[in-house]
């Protein structure tokens, strides 16, 4: 579990999609943001595609500084607002860190090379960017203001996250 945080809830909600575990986290501050990403560096596997949602400022590279610092080891993880895309070397897989705020079309991504992604770790921050021109989550982070400081992350996870999720 995130230090700063304690778990809210793990429930199973229909959608007009199929049903996903849901789990919500109360994040203090960008410490918890990061422990949370940690947590989810260590359930991490090859292949999973993260969708990361929110607000400018939200902590989406704060969340995926903890999943890439912990799964590859490596600690300069700049923020690619600019290059659009960070690949990580891992010992099992690589992953991709992906901001897509910049792209003003979905067909835009494909001249970011993402079909070469498959079988790596996707972290993809402004997902909705894709619209549905990209591969699908398995796992979606919504961060949202919560309190003066703090944040809200709600968790849905596919098939894959299920179990995982409730370790976290």
């Amino acid at each position: 579990m995130p230090a700063h945080g304690t778990c809210c809830s793990v429930t199973l909600a229909d959608s007009s999609e199929a049903a996903a575990a849901l789990r919500t986290f109360p994040l203090l501050d960008a410490a918890a943001t990061l422990a949370l990403g940690k947590a989810l560096g260590k359930a991490v596997r090859r292949g999973d595609v993260i969708f990361l949602y929110g607000e400018l400022g939200a902590g989406k590279t704060t969340l995926a500084r903890g999943v890439i610092e912990t799964a590859t080891g490596e600690t300069d993880i700049p923020s690619p607002t600019y290059n659009l895309v960070q690949i990580y070397a891992g010992p099992d897989f690589d992953i991709w860190h992906m901001d897509l705020y910049r792209l003003k079309s979905p067909e835009e991504a494909f001249e970011l090379g993402l079909e070469d992604a498959a079988g790596a770790v996707q972290l993809v921050e402004w997902p909705e960017r894709l619209q549905d021109n990209g591969p699908a989550p398995n796992l979606s982070v919504r961060l949202s203001p919560d309190g003066e400081g703090g944040r809200l992350a709600v968790l849905s996870a596919g098939p894959e996250w299920e179990k995982r999720l409730v370790a976290i």
